[in-house]
């Protein structure tokens, strides 16, 4: 039997107060994939991300829930801005806000044409299950702004001391960089522990990301959130976790 592509109409819609246990991800045969299936309804997209799980599909395809292994992070004590960012920063050559255009900032990374995919894996469905986790106070963005225009951003969820970053785009050089140095400069003196970068990329390599096998990362994320159990569906306090919602910072 073939799943749907794309979320399941008929798979349970959960809400941000109920949860779904996935299989174990540190015990998954696939070095990412660990499960396909279920819907982007808020309690089944919390539920992966505390089970240390996130989707990534394109269209023709069912929900695909992954765990990469190695996982990248980025620690504080890691983070690193080199001496050109320091420099446009330091200029203001982008005005840079939190949360005041998340659904621009999503649009834009599902445009932007990126090296070996032939298209993009931020649907609509995506696109409207994630402005849903805003709406709800669980998704979050950083907008780089040259006159007005929206020219760059990332976004991603926080879950206590836990940033998941999700996605980014330019349309001008170094815009995207500027608002995550901003936004990462702000979470980590607001007490996030580390950010989740999910994948290898150039762009996080040169912050100081760093690989982490997967059961290393699930061990942390388990420690992080402080868990009462080893799986989710055991503790569903609510993770949204503060949040200054400065509109402009430089």
């Amino acid at each position: 039997m073939s799943l749907p592509k794309g979320p399941d109409l008929s798979f349970p819609h959960l809400s941000e107060h109920e949860r779904y246990a996935f299989s174990p991800p540190e015990k998954a045969p696939h070095p990412s994939v660990v499960a396909w299936g279920g819907n982007l309804s808020p309690g089944m997209l919390l539920s992966a991300y505390e089970q240390g799980l996130f989707p990534w599909y394109s269209e023709d395809e069912p929900v695909i829930w992954h765990s990469p292994d190695p996982r990248y992070l980025l620690f504080p004590e890691d983070f690193h801005v080199s001496t050109s960012m320091k420099k446009i920063i330091k200029q203001g050559k982008y005005t840079i806000s939190f949360d005041r255009d998340f659904k621009g900032v999503l649009k834009g990374c599902s445009q932007i044409k990126r090296p070996n995919q032939g298209g993009t894996w931020i649907t609509g469905d995506m696109i409207e299950a994630y402005m849903e986790m805003h709406l709800l106070g669980w998704a979050h963005s950083a907008e780089a702004w040259q006159d007005d225009e929206l020219v760059g951003g990332c976004y991603g969820l926080r879950l206590g001391n836990i940033f998941f970053g999700e996605s980014m785009f330019s349309r001008k050089s170094n815009a995207s960089k500027a608002a995550f140095i901003i936004l990462a400069s702000h979470l980590f003196s607001d007490e996030v522990k580390f950010i989740d970068c999910q994948t290898y990329t150039r762009h996080m390599e040169s912050f100081g990301a760093k690989a982490m096998p997967r059961k290393d990362y699930i061990k942390l994320l388990r420690e992080t959130l402080a868990f009462s159990g080893p799986r989710a569906l055991s503790d569903k306090r609510d993770r949204r976790g503060s949040w200054t919602a400065l509109r402009q910072l430089i």
